[in-house]
């Protein structure tokens, strides 16, 4: 590892997280928006359901961890929720088990530390027109709606009852008209304009989570190496240096 050492913020989930360091996706965002203040770490796996993801928890997250996250962010769902297949290979998970293997995911890592703070988020809805034209690359592809739903319904359920902030993936990317086609590049996967809304909506999650000590919204975390230096850019007066180790302005104003 590098030092100084930083808060780690752990990305874990199927493709939709290891997806989400392209295309302007959220992880990516995520990782600028924390730069100095927190390290983002991608553990995505394509294709992968909660029951793949129960078998190697030990693996990717030991609890003799010299070194625990601050933050994990779990998705996964969108491959549990597709139907079944008749050979019984395949992703699909049954509901009740999906949500055991959410439950297990989520009291593995709240037995890693005290200070560790997690967020699910549900399964997100797919553009069911656009699926009937890869459909022919798989057999019996079954992705819909109503079983997305169902799926992210379970996930928000079980993080009430669990007490996990959780991020209504299902409802949040459905808020712009046009979402079909605006947020996915294939169907399923995040387009740049998905991964925005998933961006707000976990931030959302971090800056409204006051009981949280200490904060993990990237306005109130430290930056690193953030002393004045004689070494900075000399100001237009030609008698002071100017500080930019926070400098972002660049993206400021997109983000809260």
């Amino acid at each position: 590892m590098v030092g100084p050492s930083r808060p780690q913020f752990v990305l874990f989930g199927s493709s939709i997280v290891q997806l989400s360091f392209g295309n302007g996706g959220w992880g990516s965002s995520l990782s600028e928006i924390y730069s100095r203040r927190a390290d983002v770490i991608l553990r995505g796996y394509y294709g992968w359901n909660s029951r793949r993801a129960v078998q190697v928890l030990d693996d990717i997250f030991p609890k003799d961890a010299s070194v625990q996250p601050s933050l994990v962010i779990v998705y996964f769902g969108g491959n549990d929720s597709m139907g079944p297949h008749s050979s019984g290979l395949g992703p699909h998970v049954p509901l009740p088990e999906y949500v055991e293997n959410m439950k297990k995911i989520a009291l593995h890592l709240k037995s890693l530390s005290k200070t560790l703070r997690i967020i699910f988020l549900s399964c997100p809805p797919v553009d069911e027109v656009r699926l009937l034209v890869h459909s022919a690359y798989f057999s019996e592809l079954v992705r819909t709606n109503e079983l997305c739903k169902k799926y992210s319904d379970a996930c928000i359920t079980l993080c009430k009852e669990l007490d996990i902030k959780v991020v209504d993936l299902y409802s949040a990317l459905q808020t712009i008209s046009d979402w079909e086609t605006a947020c996915f590049t294939d169907g399923i996967h995040l387009s740049a304009e998905g991964s925005k809304i998933v961006v707000k909506e976990i931030l959302k999650v971090l800056r409204e989570a006051t009981e949280w000590s200490p904060s993990l919204h990237w306005k109130s975390m430290p930056v690193e190496f953030a002393e004045d230096s004689p070494y900075d850019l000399v100001a237009a007066d030609g008698k002071r240096t100017l500080n930019p180790s926070t400098w972002n302005f660049h993206w400021e104003s997109q983000w809260d």
